[in-house]
């Protein structure tokens, strides 16, 4: 399923090289593009096909805007698990909520993001999620491009589970 999930992000062209500074705010010589890849329906059903084998039984799945919110919707129709949103920021409008959707605190909730750099993007979602008293110690990404994401999120009580690691791709790609 890996190997199918890396060959749907090269017929893509989810792989980019060029200069691109990421939100990490570190520079790269390539970007691992999994919103332009969430585009494709083959590539969405192998992730739910992985989903529904490795997600176990969490309360809720909760994903990053923007880049995890397709991930999580079919992360929750392949698992039947009900799915929050977090936001980056929260916003002056409307409800003016940072979590969209139902949830209780002490409910245990993993959380998915695209990709993965040094893990403060994860974090800054994880803290929104703890602050309402929710539980979070797993985390998915679809890529984990191996710059000390994992050690971070482990520093703050997270597991990373990355469904791809850059090592084992990006020289094939």
């Amino acid at each position: 399923m890996k190997e199918e999930l890396i060959e749907l992000l090269k017929e893509t062209n989810s792989v980019k090289y060029g200069e691109f500074e990421l939100s990490s705010g570190k520079k790269s010589d390539y970007y691992i593009d999994i919103k332009k890849a969430s585009t494709n329906p083959l590539f969405l059903s192998k992730l739910g096909e992985y989903f529904e084998q490795k997600i176990g039984e969490p309360d809720k799945l909760a994903g990053i805007a923007l880049g995890g919110i397709p991930l999580v919707v079919t992360a929750s129709i392949s698992t039947n698990i009900p799915y929050l949103m977090v936001r980056k920021k929260k916003k002056d409008y409307g409800t003016e909520e940072m979590i969209e959707g139902d949830f209780r605190p002490g409910e245990e909730v993993l959380v998915i993001e695209d990709v993965s750099t040094t893990g403060n993007s994860l974090l800054d979602g994880i803290k929104s999620l703890r602050d309402l008293e929710m539980k979070v110690s797993e985390a998915i990404v679809i890529v984990d491009r191996e710059q000390g994401a994992k050690q971070n999120l482990a520093d703050h009580q997270v597991e990373l589970k990355p469904v791809l690691e850059i090592s084992n791709f990006m020289d094939r790609i």
